[in-house]
Formats: C-alpha cells, structure tokens, sequence
C-alpha cells in the first residue's frame, strides 16, 4: 500500500507566493526583469502533522539585453511525509523575447532539469520493534531491509510562454513533457505533465511619495488580481487573489480550491492565504521579502498548522552603465 501510494498520489509541491518563485513556475519569465536576480523560497505545509512537507528552491537568472534572451538556473529541495521521500531538481532554463507589437510582448522559455529521488525508512516502526504484550517500542532496530538502492535519476523537460503588456499577463507552462520513469523501485510509475496557466492585470492607482528634496521619489500604488490554475494527472487547483501594493508595503489575499470539483466526494476548499511584504527599491537594486500564511479550511483544518511560507528576491544591474538602457516592454507580474 506504501509503495503505491508513493506512484499514484504524488504531485509537484507548490508555492503560494508562486510570483516570488518565477522560474519554478515557468521558464518562459527567465530573465523577465531585464536585469539580474537572485532568489530564495522555503515552504513548511502542515507543520503540526509528522507527515508535513518542506520545500526550499533557489534561483538566479539574467536578461543578455544584446541577444534579447533570458538565462536561469533552479535547484529545488523537498521532502514530503514521514518516511522522508526526498527530490531534489537542477534545472536550467533558457528563454527569448520577441516584440509582436510595439505595445505586446511574447516570451518563450525552456527548461532542461535532473532530478534525484530517494526515501528513507528510519523514521518508520515495524512489528519486530513491539513488544507484542504491551505495545512499547523494545528494539530501535529491525530486520527489514528497506534502506538498499530506493533512489532514482532521471531527466524531465519543460516549457512555456508569457504574453504581456504593460499592464497585463498571461502565462501557460507544462512540466514533465517526456513523462519519466519516476519510480524508486524499478517499476514503471510516470511522471503526469503538469499543466499551468497563469496571468493577471494591474491597475494602477495614483502614485505616493517617498523622501524629500533631491531624494524625493515617486512611490507605486496599485492592486494587480492574479490567477493560476493547475493540472497534473486526476489533481487540479486554483489559487485566485489580488496584490495592493503600498510601497514599501505589498498585503495580498487569495483562495484557494475549486469548490465545484469534489475530491473524493469532499468540496475542495483547500485555504485561505494572507501575505506582507516589503519592498525595498535602491538606485539601481530592489529587495523584496515576503511571508505568507496559509489558513486552511479544509475538513483537516487549522490543526494541521496550516503553511508557512518565506521568500527572498535580490534585483540588481549587470549591464554597461555607459549604455543607455533599451525602450523595453517588462512584465507587470508581482514580485511576491
């Protein structure tokens, strides 16, 4: 039962702040700041439950402004459940911007990335460990054998693509599209593509003001909804919110869950998510962090802890600070 769990239920983790992870959401926005950056992203989901899941992913990617192309890499961690099944992904990423009109934008991106899996039975108890009188543990050891060779190596493909504006984007990426073998124990257990469509709009509100005299500078006010749906194998989900930004302040609120579409004959609603961040804008460079929370309200409820989520964005210049910058369109996604 064990194992097949493992084959059938298992899908890609996920980030609520998924603007704050741009790489792991799709290649395609590799580069998408004409700038260099820098990231980190950790998650904690269910924090109060043995069976919790932890993900962490860091990124870095750079716009080459000459050859109109966007370089990145991805490593991504995460361990899922108490018997600690572990993935690991290196990925690297590539994309292109083309100009369709002088106000629309078009950017396709891929992704080359290996994976390692493996799992670990030492947190788990087997009957030789009970006393079979009183039920206490009377061995830290057991005759399973179930540590030797559970690891598996494989190669996954992705790809995607970003239309925008100045005020509005829309996104579609799919991952896993040579569906591996990612079975750890030499049977035949494919990878599902995941599907992922992704966009939004932001209006913008009358600008604020930050300082005085020559270091006065004008502020972003704006509120910019955002949606992404997902699909891998028989799971699909939802998250639809918004972002309002008061810089230095970002507040964002979504939903998540479909509540049309049951799930084993239970209504998914999955949770409510609340984020603040903070921006912090330089002479050339930004920071910004955020965290957010997960509520949930689904029937396993707030006991399970709900979600912790943390994320770290560093942009900064690389460019020829003697050349003048190019007229270019720049995607108006969030940065959290």
């Amino acid at each position: 039962m064990l194992f097949t769990s493992l084959q059938v239920t298992a899908q890609d983790p996920q980030f609520s702040q998924f603007y704050a992870a741009p790489l792991y959401l799709n290649p395609a926005l590799a580069g998408a700041t004409g700038q260099a950056r820098v990231g980190l992203n950790y998650r904690n989901q269910w924090p109060s439950l043995e069976a919790n899941f932890t993900t962490m992913s860091v990124y870095g990617d750079y716009f080459i402004e000459d050859k109109k192309s966007g370089v990145g890499f991805l490593i991504s961690r995460d361990v899922e459940g108490l018997a600690g099944l572990r993935s690991l992904q290196i990925a690297a990423q590539y994309s292109y911007e083309m100009e369709i009109t002088k106000n629309l934008g078009f950017r396709p991106g891929f992704q080359v990335a290996m994976f390692q899996r493996d799992i670990n039975f030492d947190k788990l108890t087997f009957g030789d460990q009970f006393d079979p009188t009183t039920g206490a543990i009377i061995s830290p050891a057991t005759a399973e054998q179930f540590n030797t060779n559970f690891s598996k190596f494989f190669v996954d493909l992705g790809a995607g693509g970003v239309f925008f504006t100045r005020k509005a984007w829309l996104g579609v990426a799919a991952h896993h599209l040579n569906r591996p073998n990612q079975s750890i124990i030499d049977e035949e257990s494919k990878l599902p593509i995941k599907y992922s469509v992704h966009g939004g709009f932001k209006f913008k509100l009358k600008q604020g003001v930050q300082g005085s005299g020559v270091y006065m500078r004008n502020t972003e006010r704006s509120i910019s909804p955002a949606i992404q749906y997902r699909h891998q194998g028989q799971f699909d989900q939802l998250d639809l919110g918004l972002y309002f930004t008061l810089e230095p302040l970002v507040l964002g609120t979504w939903y998540r869950g479909i509540p049309f579409k049951a799930v084993n004959g239970f209504v998914n609603n999955e949770s409510i998510v609340l984020l603040l961040g903070f921006t912090q804008l330089g002479a050339k460079d930004a920071i910004n962090i955020g965290y957010s929370f997960d509520y949930t309200i689904s029937r396993l409820g707030i006991g399970s802890g709900g979600a912790h989520e943390f994320s770290l964005v560093y942009t900064f210049p690389l460019r020829n600070p003697r050349k003048p910058p190019a007229d270019k369109l720049v995607i108006p996604c969030p940065d959290f």
